[in-house]
Formats: structure tokens, sequence, C-alpha cells
């Protein structure tokens, strides 16, 4: 526990001491700052009832293990800010749900959290620089407090996003820029808005198709899987400009081989959406995750 609690101190606190990028006496950008992508980063979260304490006891909780790696991602920016300088540095960050909470307390932390450096200033990229950390953990922590009190889980709408919304939200157009968006899912996909069907392909991926595809205790259920084409309904195939990384896959504690079906399934719709890199990670020790999406990130 101590350890743990250290991890998050450290996550939060990481950098702290260092000077802003206005303030410090850097050097001029090298010829590498210079070439290197922009980071457009979009963070989706699902607010589910993956997040319930009194459904999920693991250890850490989910809502620890998301708030350190979003604080991991945080750092990731700043990091990529400080690189560039603050004259070059016209990154982008925003955490987003789909759809919008109705809460107007989570729908304002959402505007805290959007930021793009390429509309400020000089001193305006100061301020974020000093306070990037400090909001995100504050804002997130309000989010995730008034989600468990209200305790009422519509589920996220991850399919409909990418149907409809992730290219124009999350992909930008200019070649400048890396668009990654991060998706925090425990992979069972559900929202009240979405129940298409087409032959074997769905808006959702509940257990219960598991079972009526033959999937669970089944040696061959890859090759079963295949054979009926059972997955996501696919409706586009244009986000060469985007990476993926799916985060806190979850399975059901009684059918642990949930997370191979989740990863397949997944893995063959961003296939289909062109999608230019793509990562499925389950819920691990957050320092484990992170060593994961360390090697994702430097490509």
């Amino acid at each position: 526990m101590k350890h743990f609690i250290f991890l998050v101190l450290w996550l939060l606190g990481a950098g702290c001491g260092q000077t802003s990028p206005e303030t410090s006496d850097e050097k001029p950008p090298t010829s590498a700052s210079k070439t290197e992508k922009q980071l457009n980063l979009t963070i989706l979260l699902d607010l589910s009832d993956r997040i319930d304490p009194k459904l999920n006891s693991a250890v850490p909780a989910h809502i620890d293990r998301d708030s350190i790696l979003i604080s991991y991602f945080t750092k990731y920016f700043l990091d990529q800010m400080e690189k560039k300088g603050s004259f070059m540095a016209k990154g982008k960050m925003r955490i987003i749900f789909h759809p919008n909470p109705p809460d107007a307390g989570i729908n304002q932390a959402v505007k805290n959290l959007n930021i793009d450096l390429s509309k400020m200033d000089t001193k305006g990229k100061k301020v974020i620089y000093d306070n990037l950390r400090h909001t995100v953990t504050e804002n997130i922590s309000s989010i995730y407090r008034t989600a468990v009190r209200q305790a009422v889980w519509p589920g996220s709408d991850i399919w409909r996003f990418f149907k409809n919304d992730v290219k124009e939200i999350a992909v930008d157009e200019d070649e400048a820029y890396r668009n990654l968006i991060v998706v925090f899912t425990d992979g069972y996909i559900y929202h009240q808005d979405s129940r298409d069907v087409t032959a074997n392909r769905y808006a959702y991926l509940l257990p219960d198709l598991f079972d009526k595809y033959k999937l669970r205790n089944n040696q061959s259920w890859a090759a079963e899987m295949d054979k009926q084409d059972f997955g996501l309904i696919s409706t586009r195939a244009d986000l060469q400009q985007l990476e993926v990384l799916v985060l806190e896959v979850s399975p059901s504690a009684r059918n642990k081989n949930d997370e191979d079906v989740i990863r397949k399934v997944m893995e063959k719709w961003f296939g289909e959406m062109k999608v230019a890199r793509f990562k499925v990670l389950s819920s691990d020790l957050p320092e484990m995750t992170m060593q994961k999406v360390e090697r994702f990130l430097k490509g």
C-alpha cells in the first residue's frame, strides 16, 4: 500500500521542480524536436458500473487505476510541451465522454480539461504548464466522485462515437499532429441508444453474445468467431491518421477468457476502420500498464 501511495504522489508531482518552458534557460529546440509531431491527445472515459466500488473490489480500485494513468498521460503531454519549448508547442489534449453526462458539474470539468496550445500565446502556455497537473487531478477526482455518488450507469456509447464523431473530435487533419485516442473501458461495450444488429455484427459487446456464439469454454473459439464473422459493426475505413489505445479491459471474474475474445473483436474492428496503430490492454497494476503504454508511445 505504501508503494502504491508513493506511486500516486510521484506521478502527480513528477516534474513539479521543473521550471516552465518560458522561464527556464532552455536551449533552442533541436532539429529533432522541431520535426517531431505535435501531440493531439483525446482521452475517452467510460463512466459505467466498471468504476462502482460496490461491484468491483479490485485493489487498487478502478477509479484509482484510471486516475494514475490519466496523470501519466498528463505528464506525457507536458513532457512533449517542454520538448517543443513555449514558442513551438502547439499540442492539444482533451478528456471526453460520449454522450456527455447530464450533470452540469461534470460538463464544466470537461471544459476545464480541453487544452489547445495552438490558440495560446506564450503567457497562456506558461499557465497551462504550471497548472495542468493540478487541474487534471482536481477535475478527474470531481468527475468520479460525482459519478459514484449518483450511481447512475448509462454506459459509454463507444461504438457510436467511432461511427460518427471520432474523426471530427480526435483527428487533426494537419499532418504536423500525432493523433492518439485513449479509451478507458472494461471491454463490455453497451449503451441503450446503440442496439443495432446486422447479421452477426453488433453495436455492442456483452457477455450473453459470447455464449450465443459458443465462444466460451471452446478451444476453437477464434476459428468459430471467424467462421460466423462475429464482431462489431464497421461503418467506416478512413482512420489512417489515428492511433488507438484501449486500457483497463476487465473480463468477468468467472470468464477470464473473455479478455481474449474482447481483444480479438476490438482488433478486428480497428483493423476494418483502417486505424493506423492500436493496442488493447487488460487491467493490471498501474506500474505494469504504464510500462506497456510507454512502449506504445515510443512506437
